[in-house]
C-alpha cells in the first residue's frame, strides 16, 4: 500500500514528528499570526469592559512576549527553541479547543523549521507533547516520574520551568478568551469528540493536612543573580507564590509578570467567599491537594469545604440553598473542564444573581489563574 505522508503543522492537530518537504505548510488561518493584541488575540471588546481589566491584562501581554519572542537563542541550560515553545502552546490550545487560540498558535508555528528527524529529536518532542497534553487535560497524573522522563530526553530545570509556565499561561489565556467571548454572546464552536476534563479522584482530598516539596532544585541564594534575588524578595511574600517562587525564580523574567497578575486588582471587587469557593473548586477539579488545603485553612466561614472534598454530588446538594453560589459553581466547573463549551448560558446566570458583568469576568479570570497555579504546584513538586 502506498505510504501517505503529510505535514501536520498547518492543522490544529499537529504531528510530533516532522520531515523536511519541498512545499511550505501553511496554517489554516495565516492572518491569525499577525494579531495586535497577543493575549486577547484581537478579540473586539467595548472600552468600558476592557479598561478595568488592564491591571491584569497588561502583565499577561508582557508574559506572552517573553514566552513567545520572535527569535530564541538556545544554550546548554536553555534548550527550548521557538519551535518547542509554540509546539507546546499549540498542543495545550488543542486540549482546550478554543478556536481563536488554536488558529493563532498554529499560524505562528507553521513557518518555523521543525527539529531534525533523528530518533533522539523525535523522542524528545514526543515526550514534550505527551507531558503538555497530560498537564493540560489531566494534571493529577503528573508526578515525579513525569519529571524524570523529561530529564531523560535532555530537558533542563530551566526548560521544565519554562514549559510549565507555557502550559499554565495558555490555560489562563483560553479561559479568559472564552469568558470574554461569552460576554459578547458569541456562539461556541467546539469539535465533536473533544473530551471534557474529569475531576480528580476524591480519595487524596480526604486528608486535611499536606506538605508540598519542590521536585526541582530551588535557586541557590549564594549563586543567585541580582534580578533573581529581587524576584524572590518581591514575590515570595505572596501566599499564592510562597513555595513556588524559589523554583520559578530560575526564569525570573517569567515570574515577574505572573507575580503582577497574582498581585493585581483581579479579586478586589469580588466577595471573599466567592474567591475562596472558586480557588477551592478549581484545585479540587485539577487535583492540586496542597492548593486546596492551603486555601481551606484561611477560607471564609461557611465555605463548603467538606462538600468540595467529597465531590460534585455533595457540592450540588449544598448549593441548592444558595442560587448565587450554584451559578458560580456551574460556570467555573464548565470553564475549568471544557473551556471550548463555555458560553453566555453559563455567564448570564452570574449576572442574574447579582454580579456585574465586570465582576463575572474577573471571577472567571480568577478561576483561570487558579488553574495555572494548580498546574505549577502539581508539575514542579510533590504533595505528601
Amino acid at each position: 500500500m502506498e505510504q501517505r505522508r503529510f505535514s501536520g503543522k498547518g492543522h490544529w492537530y499537529h504531528e510530533t514528528q516532522s520531515s523536511t518537504g519541498q512545499a511550505q505548510a501553511l496554517p489554516l488561518v495565516p492572518e491569525a499570526a499577525t494579531v495586535t493584541d497577543r493575549f486577547l488575540l484581537d478579540l473586539v471588546l467595548p472600552e468600558d469592559v476592557i479598561a478595568p481589566c488592564q491591571g491584569w491584562l497588561d502583565p499577561a501581554r508582557t508574559l506572552y512576549d517573553r514566552l513567545f519572542p520572535r527569535s530564541v537563542n538556545v544554550s546548554r541550560l536553555r534548550t527550548f527553541s521557538a519551535y518547542d515553545r509554540l509546539s507546546t502552546a499549540l498542543t495545550v490550545a488543542q486540549v482546550y479547543g478554543v478556536q481563536r487560540l488554536c488558529n493563532h498558535y498554529a499560524a505562528r508555528l507553521a513557518p518555523l523549521p521543525g527539529p531534525d528527524s533523528s530518533r533522539e529529536s523525535n523522542r524528545r518532542l514526543a515526550q514534550i507533547t505527551q507531558y503538555a497534553r497530560q498537564l493540560a487535560s489531566s494534571p493529577e497524573v503528573i508526578d515525579a516520574r513525569a519529571r524524570e522522563q523529561l530529564d531523560e530526553v535532555g530537558l533542563t530545570p530551566w526548560d521544565i520551568v519554562l514549559m510549565d509556565q507555557i502550559i499554565g499561561f495558555i490555560g489562563f489565556q483560553a479561559r479568559v478568551i472564552a469568558a470574554f467571548q461569552a460576554l459578547l454572546g458569541q456562539p461556541v464552536r467546539w469539535l465533536p469528540g473533544m473530551e471534557m476534563q474529569q475531576d480528580a479522584a476524591a480519595e487524596p482530598f480526604s486528608t486535611q493536612e499536606s506538605c508540598w516539596t519542590p521536585g526541582l532544585d530551588s535557586v541557590e541564594l549564594r549563586l543567585a543573580s541580582a534580578p533573581q534575588l529581587e524576584a524572590l524578595a518581591q514575590w515570595q511574600p505572596l501566599p499564592a507564590l510562597r513555595v513556588l517562587t524559589p523554583v520559578l525564580a530560575h526564569e525570573y523574567p517569567l515570574l515577574n509578570p505572573l507575580g503582577e497578575i497574582v498581585q493585581s486588582d483581579l479579586c478586589d471587587a469580588l466577595d471573599a467567599s466567592l474567591v475562596d469557593l472558586v480557588a477551592l473548586l478549581t484545585a479540587r477539579i485539577n487535583g492540586s491537594l496542597d492548593c486546596f488545603n492551603t486555601r481551606a485553612t484561611t477560607a471564609e466561614p461557611g465555605t463548603p469545604i467538606a462538600s468540595l472534598r467529597s465531590g460534585e454530588q455533595a457540592l450540588n446538594t449544598w448549593s441548592q440553598a444558595d442560587p448565587r453560589a450554584r451559578a458560580v459553581i456551574q460556570a467555573v466547573q464548565l470553564l475549568t473542564r471544557a473551556a471550548d463549551r463555555f458560553s453566555a448560558a453559563q455567564l448570564t446566570p452570574l449576572v442574574e444573581q447579582g454580579l456585574s458583568p465586570q465582576q463575572a469576568i474577573n471571577l472567571l479570570a480568577w478561576s483561570g489563574l487558579c488553574g495555572w497555579l494548580n498546574r505549577l504546584k502539581i508539575a514542579l513538586g510533590d504533595t505528601h
